[in-house]
């Protein structure tokens, strides 16, 4: 998912470039906007965590796109293409050094498991949008 501060400064184009020239294929992809319900749907894993409320509240403040992405070891292959979460500590070259500003506006989300990745593809995409 590329998140709202990543939609808001414009980088939808340079952020789908890095993934299509990582072979990433996108198989299904959505422009569109979390309310807050649905943002703490999304990330209700975290809600009993101290950011969760800050984590809602930034996920629902602005349009998003949500993504399916094929590859080989996509999981892994992703969240090393993105970089670490704290942009600061991100390798050169990673979505997240070039594109993020903070911890929280970190430009992108990854699954963490293959098991993560079916339940948050199936949040945003019915079977029948996949294709």
């Amino acid at each position: 998912m590329i998140k709202p501060d990543g939609v808001e400064n414009g980088h939808i184009g340079a952020i789908l470039n890095h993934i299509s020239q990582a072979g990433f294929r996108i198989i299904a992809m959505k422009y569109t906007r979390l309310t807050p319900e649905t943002a703490g749907q999304f990330y209700a894993i975290h809600k009993e965590r101290p950011f969760y409320q800050d984590l809602v509240s930034y996920m629902s403040s602005g349009p998003i796109v949500a993504a399916i992405l094929e590859k080989e070891n996509a999981v892994e292959e992703f969240r090393s293409l993105i970089g670490a979460t704290d942009p600061s500590k991100a390798a050169p070259g990673t979505i997240r050094n070039l594109y993020a500003k903070s911890i929280e506006a970190n430009a992108v989300h990854g699954s963490d498991s293959n098991e993560n990745a079916a339940i948050e593809g199936s949040f945003f995409f019915s079977m029948l949008e996949r294709f």
